[in-house]
């Protein structure tokens, strides 16, 4: 008897025309049945967004591909929520968002729509997995690390992951034989350095850009910054649970319990 294929749900906030969705599809298409839901458009820094003040719509989307693809009018959240609830009608074995067009790596999970699709998988029991290149550039390569995304894959369709759980995989600006294997490693410090550009309209009316750089403050070798920029593939497991454990034991102590 042959053995059923999975079936494989790809997202991610680029929009359905980037090349890192296309590349992520032709390695998906080695692993199972795939079927494409993505932003009609890109929604990058969308983060955990939902549309719900405006309808959405599904567009069959043409490709040179025979599987299913629908662009989405909505976010990366609403292109999970949209292709399991209504173009599946049941959960997929395995939920894939990317590749992100830039790093996605220590903080910039909480901005990304990339991650956002994994995090709302996570959040439905499906295995899912937020893939993203250190490259910002809609001309990025997507070349030469094909292997490591199928194999994190086959090991997740295979093992399967813990409850509310997801993966964040950053992958090094780099020919893939240069990367020098996969670590799996800790979300590091760091924050944006940020500062807004004032400028003026034709119309003398003030506008602003923002702009900035990453600073990292976490020099060990257990974090996805660390792996980046010493070659390696970083992965990352999220779990949707944001409670801070060593700060709830902290706070108890103030007493507020006792207060009414």
């Amino acid at each position: 008897m042959t053995k059923k294929k999975p079936l494989i749900l790809i997202t991610n906030d680029d929009g359905i025309t980037a090349p890192g969705i296309r590349k992520l599809i032709s390695v998906m298409q080695k692993i199972g049945d795939i079927v494409v839901v993505a932003p009609d458009k890109p929604q990058s820094g969308m983060g955990h967004a939902v549309t719900v003040t405006s309808p959405l719509m599904l567009h069959p989307f043409s490709s040179e591909n025979r599987h299913p693809e629908y662009s989405c009018t909505g976010t990366s959240v609403d292109c999970v929520k949209m292709g399991v609830k209504i173009v599946l009608g049941r959960k997929p074995d395995l939920i894939v968002s990317g590749i992100n067009h830039g790093s996605n790596a220590s903080v910039n999970i909480l901005y990304s729509g990339t991650m956002a699709a994994a995090l709302e998988a996570a959040i439905e029991d499906i295995p899912a997995i937020g893939f993203s290149l250190n490259n910002y550039s809609i001309g990025a390569s997507f070349d030469g690390f094909e292997k490591y995304i199928e194999k994190i894959c086959l090991m997740v369709l295979e093992k399967g992951l813990p409850p509310a759980t997801c993966l964040n995989v950053n992958i090094p600006d780099l020919n893939g034989s240069e990367i020098r294997g996969i670590r799996i490693v800790r979300q590091g410090r760091g924050f944006w350095n940020e500062k807004y550009d004032a400028r003026t309209d034709p119309f003398k009316r003030n506008y602003y850009w923002l702009t900035g750089f990453f600073e990292n403050v976490d020099t060990d070798e257990d974090t996805d910054i660390w792996a980046l920029n010493n070659n390696y593939i970083a992965v990352v497991p999220v779990h949707i649970d944001m409670t801070s454990y060593p700060a709830l034991r902290q706070i108890e102590q103030w007493g507020l319990d006792n207060f009414n």
